[in-house]
């Protein structure tokens, strides 16, 4: 690892130190993270999948992904909105995802408040997007909060979303794009448009 945290991977990319841990990290940080998502519903399974990691390793997450994706039916909003306590139910004997109770409620919960919200998830979401900045010189210049951050998630628990703090909402913007914190010498192509 060099000291800006990057690590040069088998194919000799530098990358960001965290994306070269497994193929899973790798093909996440190469192929997905940092780039603009926005679409309702493939934010709605971000911000899902954010709330589920919350105390967990994210490879845990990307190893459940798929089975996740089949869990919740793709996360469609208007689908998951319309789950009852036996979704719920089973939810939490499915096996391939993480069965935490109040983490299954908070998704079923935050899918009818999406369902709800005028304009839209993507709409909301992207509206705290702060202007673009250089990427971090070095994994050290990578907050893990932000001010905008900070004001997202209370706009999110203000209109009612569940498991959605400042962090979490930091974690989001990063791996929907609203952020490039990719570090400047990764090879990862900066964004040309947000």
């Amino acid at each position: 690892m060099t000291d800006s945290g990057l690590v040069i991977g088998p194919d000799g990319r530098p990358r960001c130190s965290w994306g070269a841990g497994s193929p899973e990290y790798t093909a996440y940080h190469d192929e997905e993270w940092g780039r603009p998502v926005r679409g309702d519903d493939a934010l709605f399974e971000r911000l899902t999948l954010e709330a589920f990691q919350s105390g967990l390793s994210w490879i845990t997450i990307l190893r459940k992904r798929e089975a996740f994706r089949a869990a919740f039916d793709g996360f469609s909003i208007a689908g998951v909105a319309q789950y009852t306590e036996a979704d719920a139910a089973r939810l939490m004997a499915d096996p391939g995802i993480v069965r935490n109770r109040m983490k299954v409620d908070a998704a079923l919960h935050n899918a009818r408040v999406a369902a709800e919200l005028p304009g839209g998830l993507a709409a909301l979401l992207w509206s705290f997007a702060p202007p673009a900045r250089p990427r971090p010189p070095a994994r050290a210049d990578v907050p893990a909060l932000t001010p905008e951050s900070t004001a997202l998630a209370k706009a999110l628990k203000k209109r009612g979303f569940k498991f959605v703090g400042p962090t979490t909402a930091y974690a989001l913007m990063q791996a929907t794009g609203m952020v490039d914190d990719h570090l400047a010498d990764c090879w990862v192509p900066p964004l040309t448009t947000p």
